[in-house]
């Protein structure tokens, strides 16, 4: 399944959003618009609907609160809201909603509480909160039903999807300086401190398998590199990455993890996340440390790696391609043929807080892209009116 609309209601940056999503969804916008607090409220909900460590109260409190994550803008009263659509493809009509809306109770222990919480399945409601049973205990609307096996069996498959969504913005130096810094890892490892370790625990046929599409990707854009292999230390047992390059030597010439470039490291981890199942991946900036002319393929890319998987629905078995949110702050990552304009997810701040609008809305821009003109010619990445002017107010 893939997240075809999301809905939000005084959510950090943002009064009122109600955007359509497709398999992919490139997010632009200036710095400290919100596109970072975007991905962040679909991660919320894979944190309530968490098995293990999750709900509603610890979601809140890993976010410092409610009074970190409402809306400055907000009208008083008026509760967080988050709601998504989801559905088997993007062509297709919602198989599935839901709706959660949270605030601080005005009286009493000021406890976080459920004002609403919604499930539907092809239009049918399954669960309406609060109901008969809330009202007869009030202490019931401090937990989601997402959250509870015995409530959720109805809607199991909507709390697996939010389980399976992945935040990954992979950081170099905890990659290669992972074993010495030790300590805890953070939840689900969002910057790759236990990267290798995944690779080391993946079976070995899948691991060869995904190590071969990776070099196989790679050879095109990082000169000389032959073959990606996966070795331990003989010493200590730790994970390694090989990576040998072609080389006027006899034998080539290989390099572990760390003496790879940032580029090439960050390459390898999204392409790795790209090819794991599971839902929604969700992305920051993908392009950092890259050189033009593979952020220019790196779109492509993207959409080779995501390769559909065969899964049942009933009794029958479909292809689905792993759905990729994503946020950029490059004009050239939009630069390919492939992205559509309603791809494109256009965060504009204003005084009441952040809107979000596809790029496709605009007619004029819309006229332009259908004459062949792409994405990132045209895609408002920056706010105009915060432009800082080029001599910085100094003269020679």
């Amino acid at each position: 399944m893939i997240i075809t609309r999301l809905k939000l209601t005084n959510w950090r940056n943002f009064t009122e959003v109600d955007v359509p999503l497709q398999d992919r969804a490139f997010i632009i916008g200036p710095n400290a618009s919100g596109k970072s607090n975007l991905l962040d409220a679909i991660r919320f909900l894979r944190d309530v609907a968490k098995r293990e460590g999750g709900g509603l109260q610890a979601a809140v409190r890993g976010r410092g609160g409610v009074p970190q994550i409402r809306s400055l803008s907000a009208h008083s009263g008026g509760g967080i809201g988050i709601e998504v659509h989801l559905s088997q493809d993007s062509g297709e009509p919602a198989e599935w909603l839901y709706r959660l809306v949270f605030a601080v109770e005005q009286r009493g222990h000021h406890r976080i509480v459920v004002q609403q919480e919604v499930v539907e399945h092809k239009g049918k409601i399954l669960l309406q909160r609060p109901d008969s049973e809330d009202k007869l205990d009030a202490d019931r609307l401090t937990e989601t039903a997402l959250e509870q096996i015995n409530a959720n069996r109805p809607f199991r498959a909507v709390a697996e999807f939010f389980n399976e969504v992945t935040y990954f913005h992979l950081v170099p130096q905890l990659v290669r300086f992972g074993a010495e810094i030790g300590g805890k890892h953070l939840e689900n490892d969002p910057f790759g401190q236990g990267f290798l370790e995944k690779i080391a625990v993946t079976n070995t046929n899948t691991r060869k398998s995904r190590l071969n599409k990776i070099a196989a990707s790679l050879k095109h854009i990082v000169p000389q590199l032959e073959e990606i292999t996966f070795e331990r230390d003989a010493t200590n047992g730790q994970p390694h990455l090989r990576v040998r390059f072609e080389n006027w030597r006899a034998n080539n010439v290989s390099q572990r993890e760390d003496q790879l470039s940032d580029g090439t490291l960050r390459l390898v981890g999204l392409f790795w996340s790209l090819l794991e199942r599971g839902g929604p991946l969700l992305l920051e900036e993908p392009e950092i440390s890259l050189n033009r002319d593979i952020v220019l393929r790196l779109a492509g890319l993207i959409y080779r790696l995501s390769v559909p998987v065969r899964r049942r629905r009933g009794t029958e078995r479909h292809s689905e391609r792993r759905q990729v949110i994503l946020t950029t702050h490059s004009p050239d990552l939009l630069c390919d043929q492939g992205i559509g304009s309603r791809e494109v997810l256009v965060i504009t701040p204003g005084k009441d807080g952040s809107t979000v609008n596809l790029l496709d809305d605009d007619p004029g821009k819309r006229k332009v892209l259908e004459a062949g003109v792409m994405p990132g010619v045209i895609a408002p990445f920056r706010d105009q009116r915060a432009q800082l002017p080029m001599h910085l107010g100094l003269s020679l």
